[in-house]
């Protein structure tokens, strides 16, 4: 059974970072994809991004919004995901999912996620 657990969130002014960790326990399979989702209040849920590993070598994507300023990346040997937010802002504020599949998977559906974590409330005050 996999596990995601996310921490990292909190309260913070504009122009600060964070650092989201995600770890996930159980099986890891020889590709997949793990990501960051959120949804702030009233609105849907979006992808902020993802790593994907194909077995060789890791590709990274982002959505528009955060291209810049966040930085998502793995570490393999302690299993978890990590999504660095710099020059966060208040349009930023969300409550951010960890993801995973157990594919390679290039897209941006969050149908397409078998595994999803508790959330971490990630505030950004102006």
């Amino acid at each position: 059974q996999v596990q995601l657990l996310e921490s990292g969130g909190g309260l913070v002014q504009a122009g600060d970072s964070l650092r989201l960790s995600c770890a996930r326990s159980g099986r890891t399979g020889y590709s997949y994809t793990m990501g960051w989702f959120r949804q702030a209040p009233g609105k849907e849920r979006e992808f902020v991004a993802a790593f994907r590993w194909n077995g060789v070598y890791g590709r990274t994507s982002y959505t528009d919004s955060v291209k810049g300023r966040f930085t998502i990346s793995r570490d393999n040997a302690k299993n978890t995901l990590y999504l660095q937010m710099n020059s966060l802002k208040p349009e930023d504020t969300a409550i951010y999912y960890c993801v995973a599949s157990d594919r390679y998977y290039s897209g941006t559906d969050s149908g397409a996620y078998d595994y999803w974590g508790q959330g971490t409330q990630v505030t950004v005050s102006s």
